[in-house]
């Protein structure tokens, strides 16, 4: 049964927070509420009294201004209570603003308040306002609550009964429900809500939806073409270019993904998120400026926010330490002693986190020595030597980054030895294998790595057009860069063994091949070339006897 006083008066047994750093404002804001009928209403001023009256108090409507002066704007709070589900989904949350810039407002979206409020607000807009949401929540509530417990079978069958019955939020409804098939993994019903959907109307959500589906059920060309059309109509949709992103990094083809995050940050620069995404495939495709500039942003988006990580301090500082490795011009400086300061940061900044001096001081022994200021780094190495003795405890990207150091230091037999034990440790994580694997074949900077994979490429083109001179040299060159890359190596060797078929007499070339063989005696089984590597062993064994 419905309590009729209650439906009389909508705002009575709501309870209700307003956050703004102007007294007057707070005052003003909860005198109208007043006039409404709202009774329970708290007042702060800033984020951390909100963030904490929220942890341990149910808010039914947040009305947060998002220009909270020094510190956490109205995004930033959002963004947190989302994160630590400290909001139930049949909260509200009002954004209140005097600013209007496109920045803000695409930024802020991100995190979907239910309805922004632009100052200066009187008490008739805000009753009518906040009339029609409180209406729409009280309607959803079953449903809502079912969701915040996870009881997504319940959820689908409230959304379903209320369908015919609340015709008025057939919109809401629908998106709920093809979320919650979506999420349930009924791939079948999901799908079949958006066509339903769409076939009635063009909306943006439902395309979104239906190509989330499509993508999970590795419809990729679909999923990629549709989103392609759906950023062309609503280039403001920020999701569309997220997932979009995403289907083309599963198409492999991380370079086109690339561009479009790159598009997307244009658009909403103020999404961590996003940029934390678009740093690591921007690194991962060897696209350092790019990765530095990422980096760069996500470390600044995360002074406020909850998303905040030594991590990214981390990569900044990997990331500007490729850059400026050997580069001894006013450009390569410049990046190093952004590298140091940025370490030097992070320290302070997550001083009681568990090894992050170390952390710091691995990559500042990486940044002085690839400025020419070895006697430096070798003092930090020594230094820190003692808390990294014990391999066995380190983590996986603690005992990467230290034998990459280790490698530009030259202290390469103590790099592989690291390695070597990683390997075993680590033989049931492909991913930290294949890290371990990359480091071992390409133990060089950022500059001469991409130099060298080059030169690869370059050699099987011009083995594959039939021109095994060029290639033969061609493979010579990178080998003379990253002499003990497997892949190189073995490449090298096959062109020698070609060579040989067409000329016998030739048995110097025979000899080129044992040496390069000989160079990955040490090849762990582990390796990927490894299989390859034994069986052209074999095959030099057969062609020398």
């Amino acid at each position: 049964m419905t309590d009729p006083k209650a439906d009389l008066n909508p705002f009575g047994k709501l309870t209700y927070l307003i956050i703004d750093d102007f007294e007057n404002f707070r005052l003003s804001i909860r005198q109208m509420l007043r006039s409404c009928g709202a009774d329970k209403i708290e007042l702060v001023a800033h984020a951390t009294p909100a963030i904490q009256y929220c942890t341990y108090n149910h808010v039914d409507v947040v009305l947060c201004d998002f220009n909270l002066g020094e510190g956490k704007n109205g995004q930033h709070i959002l963004e947190e209570l989302r994160h630590k589900k400290l909001l139930q989904r049949s909260s509200l949350f009002l954004m209140v603003t005097a600013e209007t810039s496109k920045e803000m407002v695409m930024g802020a979206r991100e995190y979907q308040p239910d309805a922004y409020l632009t100052k200066p607000i009187n008490r008739a807009v805000l009753e009518k306002r906040l009339e029609s949401l409180i209406s729409q929540r009280n309607a959803l509530m079953p449903i809502n609550r079912e969701m915040d417990r996870e009881n997504y079978p319940e959820a689908i069958s409230l959304c379903l009964q209320a369908l015919p019955r609340q015709p008025r939020y057939k919109t809401w409804l629908m998106k709920t429900l093809g979320d919650l098939y979506f999420r349930l993994g009924d791939l079948a019903h999901a799908i079949k809500v958006y066509d339903e959907v769409l076939a009635q109307r063009e909306l943006s959500w439902a395309k979104l939806g239906r190509c989330k589906v499509l993508l999970a059920k590795r419809s990729f060309d679909e999923a990629v073409e549709g989103l392609r059309e759906l950023i062309a109509k609503h280039p403001d949709y920020m999701e569309a270019y997220d997932l979009l992103a995403e289907g083309l990094e599963r198409q492999g083809r991380p370079s086109q993904a690339q561009q479009i995050l790159e598009k997307a940050t244009e658009h909403s620069p103020n999404a961590l998120l996003r940029q934390k995404h678009l740093a690591e495939l921007a690194g991962s495709n060897q696209d350092m400026d790019t990765a530095s500039d990422a980096w760069r942003r996500t470390v600044e988006l995360g002074t406020h926010s909850i998303h905040d990580s030594s991590a990214h301090y981390l990569a900044l500082g990997q990331t500007l330490s490729d850059l400026s490795e050997g580069d001894q011009e006013e450009d390569g400086a410049v990046r190093a002693k952004e590298a140091l300061a940025v370490l030097k940061k992070m320290e302070k900044r997550f001083a009681e986190e568990e090894g992050i001096s170390v952390r710091s001081q691995i990559i500042q022994c990486r940044v002085l020595a690839g400025q020419g200021q070895h006697r430096q780094a070798e003092n930090i190495l020594e230094a820190i030597r003692p808390d990294l003795e014990n391999t066995s405890s380190l983590d996986a990207d603690t005992g990467l980054d230290y034998a990459k150091t280790l490698f530009r230091l030259n202290h390469d037999a103590e790099a592989k030895h690291l390695l070597a034990d990683m390997a075993q440790r680590c033989s049931e994580d492909p991913e930290t294998l294949q890290k371990i694997e990359n480091l071992l074949d390409e133990p060089v900077g950022f500059r001469q790595k991409i130099k060298a994979r080059t030169l690869n490429r370059d050699g099987i083109r011009a083995f594959e057009s039939g021109n095994l001179q060029e290639a033969a040299e061609t493979f010579a060159r990178a080998l003379e860069i990253v002499p003990e890359h497997a892949a190189l190596n073995l490449n090298l060797v096959q062109v020698l063994m070609k060579e040989y078929d067409s000329n016998p007499a030739a048995s110097g070339l025979l000899s080129r091949c044992q040496s390069c063989l000989d160079r990955l005696s040490g090849l762990p089984e582990q390796h990927r070339q490894y299989r390859r590597y034994i069986a052209l062993q074999r095959k030099l064994k057969g062609l020398m006897e």
